[in-house]
């Protein structure tokens, strides 16, 4: 008598791929989340309405009852964006309100009151650099204004080894080097609150 072989549906064979697809559509659903050394985007909640914006980063401009006239652009290196019928418009160190305010003027021109509304969908520009004796050092995305202390915080506070009164904040400034020392145990302590500066696009903190 000849042996029976049951044969097993042809989805039961595939089962074994649900378990990457799964995953798969759970790195899909976090893409946009920050990673632990600060990376992400932000969205409009997360930016300060005085935020001056910054090369990359990213904008919706829309005109009221226009859909021809509702665009996502990017800040250019060189600080411009560009929009329909009126070309170009400076951007870079700007608050959307000023971006808005130039568009409604010179969209004026065309339509009559138009209603134009400019909102940050990423951030993009906004970063520093925290490096040396830190905890998680590495290239830091903000969506807000940050002070020293606050970026140290971000990084995951100093190693037990680190130098802590001999931090130093280093910027660029139309290509000239610009030095700021840094007492962080005497900040902490409310002493020099002064050297506490806010950062700027692209400076370094330096924790030997």
């Amino acid at each position: 008598m000849g042996s029976v072989i049951k044969r097993l549906p042809l989805a039961t064979y595939h089962l074994p791929l649900a378990a990457p697809l799964l995953l798969l559509a759970l790195l899909a659903g976090c893409a946009q989340s920050p990673g632990p050394n600060g990376l992400g985007t932000k969205s409009t909640a997360a930016v300060d309405q005085g935020y001056r914006l910054g090369a990359e980063d990213v904008l919706l401009i829309s005109v009221w009852k226009d859909e021809q006239l509702t665009k996502e652009v990017v800040v250019r290196p060189d600080g411009m964006v560009s929009f329909p019928l009126v070309g170009d418009v400076q951007a870079e160190d700007r608050t959307v309100e000023e971006v808005r305010v130039e568009l409604v003027k010179r969209l004026t021109k065309y339509i009559p009151n138009p209603n134009v509304s400019v909102a940050i969908m990423k951030v993009l520009s906004y970063k520093v650099y925290i490096v040396g004796r830190v905890n998680k050092p590495g290239e830091y995305l903000i969506g807000h204004y940050t002070d020293v202390l606050q970026a140290l915080s971000l990084a995951g506070g100093l190693t037990p080894f680190a130098s802590e009164n001999d931090i130093k904040v280093i910027r660029r400034v139309k290509g000239q080097q610009q030095v700021f020392p840094f007492r962080y145990a005497d900040v902490q302590k409310g002493r020099d609150m002064e050297k506490n500066i806010v950062l700027q696009r692209g400076d370094v903190v330096m924790v030997p």
